[in-house]
């Protein structure tokens, strides 16, 4: 990362991460406390809250960590404002927390599609909410993991789908209304990463899946937390002083790539009798 970021990227600055306890969301932290910010986490896990503290206090910063459920407004409020408390304010807020399974619509209960609602939309709605009194004004940057179920279907995720589509949205609103005051909001599309705890206890995936999506996939290899951390640095940098209201799909290109990674066979192609040649 320090080959990418100076060391005091991110002196003076203070962050809060929702879902900074593991996986991706970590790695965001640490690359933050890596640069210099002071760093604070949550999650519903008292015991991971105080293991990602000690973490980050290691990598040489102070370090909070918060248990807390993105689901209650009251909570995540306490948590933000002891952070800025704390620390003296806050510059970087990311709503990372996320929840996931498989089901098909016939096998969905109203409850399960309304927690991951709940927990991904209502979740990035509190936390940016509460967070806007103690943000810095101009030169706060929000960040919203969202996924590219937000743009693309796909089978047995209806709750996921319509919670990332409204995350997209809900993006997009708050660039356009948190805009004049200096307020930068944009998103994080991320691709299949390598370890993640989503893809190791969510998908469960044998080689023979991971071999479809690497096929799937347009750079033809998994991502990786680092990749997911390097981006986080960049919209919460000056380097990205001038973009608001954007996702950026970290996803090895999962997005834009053809159903199931279908590939043209060009030789195939051209020896098809209904190509026309001019």
């Amino acid at each position: 990362m320090s080959d990418f970021f100076p060391k005091d990227a991110l002196a003076g600055k203070v962050a809060f991460v929702c879902g900074g306890t593991r996986g991706m969301n970590l790695a965001i932290a640490k690359a933050y406390a890596r640069a210099g910010a002071k760093v604070a986490v949550m999650s519903r896990n008292e015991e991971r809250c105080a293991n990602a503290a000690e973490e980050l206090r290691a990598l040489g910063t102070e370090a909070l960590g918060l248990p807390g459920d993105a689901r209650d407004y009251d909570r995540v409020y306490e948590a933000i404002s002891e952070t800025a408390r704390t620390f003296g304010g806050l510059d970087i807020v990311v709503a990372g927390q996320a929840g996931n399974f498989y089901a098909p619509v016939t096998h969905l209960s109203t409850n399960g599609f309304k927690a991951v609602v709940d927990i991904d939309l209502v979740g990035t709605f509190n936390v940016f909410k509460a967070s806007y009194e103690f943000l810095s004004k101009p030169g706060a940057s929000l960040i919203a993991i969202t996924a590219p179920e937000a743009v693309r279907p796909l089978h047995f995720q209806a709750h996921v789908c319509a919670a990332k589509a409204g995350v997209n949205m809900l993006i997009k609103v708050l660039a356009l209304e948190w805009g004049p005051k200096g307020i930068r909001v944009n998103g994080i599309s991320p691709g299949p990463i390598e370890g993640s705890w989503g893809m190791a206890n969510v998908a469960s995936p044998t080689q023979d899946i991971v071999d479809k999506i690497t096929k799937a996939i347009p750079l033809k290899r998994w991502g990786k937390e680092e990749d997911i951390a390097k981006t986080a640095m960049f919209l919460s940098t000056d380097a990205s002083s001038y973009i608001t209201g954007t996702i950026i799909e970290t996803d090895g290109g999962v997005t834009i790539a053809s159903p199931e990674g279908a590939e043209i066979d060009s030789q195939a192609l051209t020896a098809d009798p209904r190509v026309k040649r001019k």
